[in-house]
């Protein structure tokens, strides 16, 4: 036993060396509640897993990031492996989802050999990794980024096929399985996966800064991939408008040698709801870069373009002129509507500091501001990359309160680079900015707060001329869509259609769905500069219907679904203040859904609740307000028409 004790202990020393030897390749990263757990491989190439419960959503999915023709993440030599947690609260300065958000992970920073790093955090909402680089050169050309999502078995995949990288970003999220997808098949983001026993991941990005923006395409087989637009070399304007990329290089970008890369994110849901109030990607935003915030003030905005000034009992001619625009000023003034917007039409197209001879600006603003009512003006994006500073400069000097700018089409790094360069010039003019024709900037609104809102979605404006935007597709937008930040639908219409009913007119448009649908969107969908899309003449025509759109809120001090299936339907109830509202939507299938109201706090609370109306699958207007008091024990019946809604106010 003397001889052969120090063999025995020589042994077990060994095999503790080859463990922790081993275990340099290998890392294990957990959410702070132990559900998510991200396995990490560095042998050959690195490699990860994403565990939940005990059973993997992700596996064997890879990542590189080819930098002047070197690609890091292959043959990966770690150095140092760094763990790290953080756990404080954000308060936001537009309040999106909730007044107050935990920001709780835990992270893993893996230095590698070759001036670079890899960091991988685990929320209890999702997975997260980015590359990190400390290059000795100034400048750098990124040549691809690989980010391979592999997936254990052929899901069902909610996927928002793109024609090409020239794109508004508005399509359907529609399902398929994963094998269906071929490789040369686009998608925007989020695709969301069914990975089963009711759980989803949704595959997003955030940070995204001097660099493309992310878009997926298909593997044929169980997975996504990465892939992005690459650098523009020459671009050709037609119109005012389409400017588009003729000729590219074989690089995505070109970037500073030391710098921190995009986040690559993967959300993860127990259930289809969770999906609504998962904050992972503005949790992954780079903070605020406005030190001030005062100013930034979100609110219901009347909307001219749809409704195609429609006004009526008046005396002038409705348009684009200064008596029409004065009359969405006091519609505003008259019911506590912050702001109203011009759209197209307002300047000469080509040149912004030119106003049309129909509209005295100058007077308008001042109108605006005597009756306490703010204008956003939209603008093309390239006449304004164009007239940057001096159309801003004379914006600031009307006393314009924001620009929705339009029809970028691109998610290039010239185009990323534009939309950091706007917000923080606005923001120095203490303008909004709402960002349509792209959904990447969805997902800056931490970084420019006055970035307030986003389009990049098939919204509303589809049905002037199809029938596109309809419920069973709105049920879809808050479970993929609105992942990844605001996004500017344009709800609000009076005049509501059946499927029998319905017929796409330009000038005189309508909505597929019913009335109480329009209403619940208020509730359902997020967007902190929401739009009141009908005529003001056709919402004075229904005051029982503004004594809910006049108060209700577009920013939230907490949000909870009550309950909702993906592409099915949905019911979420939001606080602002002491106040609750609730929306319910569905799709074409008739619903009676129960509810029950334990998230009021102790007291009794008015009720005031908008129903589809008997006959609402006859006529989509039909509807029915009631008036009951309720408490924190309370039970509710919401009986849903097909495409029907349910919305309702709780105050006390």
């Amino acid at each position: 036993m003397k001889i052969l004790a120090p063999l025995l202990l020589f042994l077990l020393f060994a095999d503790v060396f080859m463990e922790s030897g081993a275990a340099q390749s290998s890392y294990d990263l957990r959410s702070p509640d132990g559900r998510i757990e991200i396995r990490i491989r560095t042998a050959e190439q690195i490699r990860y897993d994403v565990v939940l419960k005990g059973r993997a959503v992700l596996e064997n999915s890879t990542l590189s990031l080819d930098v002047e023709h070197k690609k890091l993440g292959l043959q990966p030599t770690v150095i140092d492996s760094k763990p790290r947690s953080s756990d404080q609260v954000i308060e936001p300065v537009v309040r999106q989802k909730f007044a107050k958000i935990r920001d709780r992970y835990n992270e893993l920073r893996l230095d590698i050999e070759g001036g670079y790093a890899l960091v991988f955090r685990a929320y209890n909402e999702g997975a997260a990794y980015r590359f990190e680089t400390s290059m000795p050169q100034e400048k750098v050309k990124v040549y691809a980024e690989q980010a391979n999502f592999n997936f254990p078995a052929n899901f069902v995949v909610y996927y928002p096929q793109e024609d090409s990288l020239f794109s508004h970003n508005e399509r359907k999220y529609l399902p398929q399985h994963l094998s269906e997808i071929a490789a040369a098949s686009l998608a925007t983001l989020p695709a969301v996966v069914d990975v089963g026993e009711g759980a989803k991941v949704a595959i997003a990005e955030s940070d995204v800064e001097s660099y493309p923006g992310l878009w997926l395409r298909g593997t044929a087989g169980n997975g996504l991939a990465a892939t992005f637009p690459p650098y523009p070399l020459k671009e050709s304007l037609t119109g005012d408008r389409d400017y588009k990329v003729v000729e590219s290089a074989d690089y995505i970008a070109i970037t500073a040698g030391t710098r921190t890369f995009p986040w690559r994110v993967i959300g993860i849901a127990d259930r289809d709801g969770d999906l609504l109030t998962n904050q992972i990607v503005y949790l992954l935003e780079k903070p605020s870069q406005v030190q001030d915030t005062s100013w930034i003030k979100p609110g219901k905005v009347a909307w001219d373009w749809w409704n195609a000034n429609n006004v009526s009992g008046v005396d002038f001619k409705a348009g684009i002129n200064t008596e029409t625009y004065k009359y969405y000023v006091d519609f505003a003034a008259k019911y506590g509507i912050p702001y109203i917007i011009l759209d197209e039409g307002w300047y000469k197209l080509g040149n912004a500091l030119e106003v049309v001879p129909e509209i005295n600006m100058e007077e308008l603003t001042a109108y605006a501001r005597q009756r306490n009512v703010g204008i956003i003006l939209w603008v093309v994006w390239k006449t304004l990359d164009d007239q940057l500073i001096p159309a801003l400069d004379q914006f600031q000097k009307w006393g314009v309160k924001g620009i929705k700018v339009d029809f970028m089409q691109r998610s290039d790094q010239i185009l990323v680079d534009y939309y950091h360069r706007v917000s923080r010039e606005c923001a120095k003019r203490k303008l909004l900015v709402d960002f349509h024709g792209d959904q990447k900037p969805a997902s800056m609104t931490r970084t420019w707060p006055n970035l307030i809102s986003a389009e990049g979605v098939r919204g509303m404006e589809w049905s002037k001329w199809s029938a596109d935007s309809e419920p069973k597709h709105n049920v879809t937008l808050p479970f993929t869509r609105m992942f990844l930040g605001p996004m500017d639908y344009t709800p609000g219409a009076m005049r509501n259609a059946t499927q029998k009913t319905f017929a796409p007119i330009h000038d005189q448009p309508m909505a597929l769905g019913t009335r109480c649908q329009q209403l619940a969107m208020y509730v359902v969908f997020e967007s902190p500069l929401q739009m009141l899309s009908d005529s003001p003449s056709a919402y004075m025509r229904e005051p029982e219907i503004m004594a809910f759109l006049a108060p209700v809120p577009t920013e939230w001090d907490e949000t909870k679904v009550l309950d909702g299936r993906i592409a099915d339907y949905v019911v979420v109830a939001r606080r602002n203040g002491r106040d609750w509202y609730v929306g319910a939507m569905t799709d074409w299938t008739p619903r009676n859904l129960e509810i029950d109201l334990s998230f009021l706090p102790e007291g009794n609370f008015t009720l005031e609740a908008y129903q589809d109306g008997a006959n609402a699958d006859r006529d989509a207007s039909d509807y029915k307000k009631t008036t009951t008091q309720v408490n924190r024990t309370s039970k509710l019946k919401l009986p849903l028409a097909s495409g029907g809604g349910w919305a309702a106010r709780i105050h006390q």
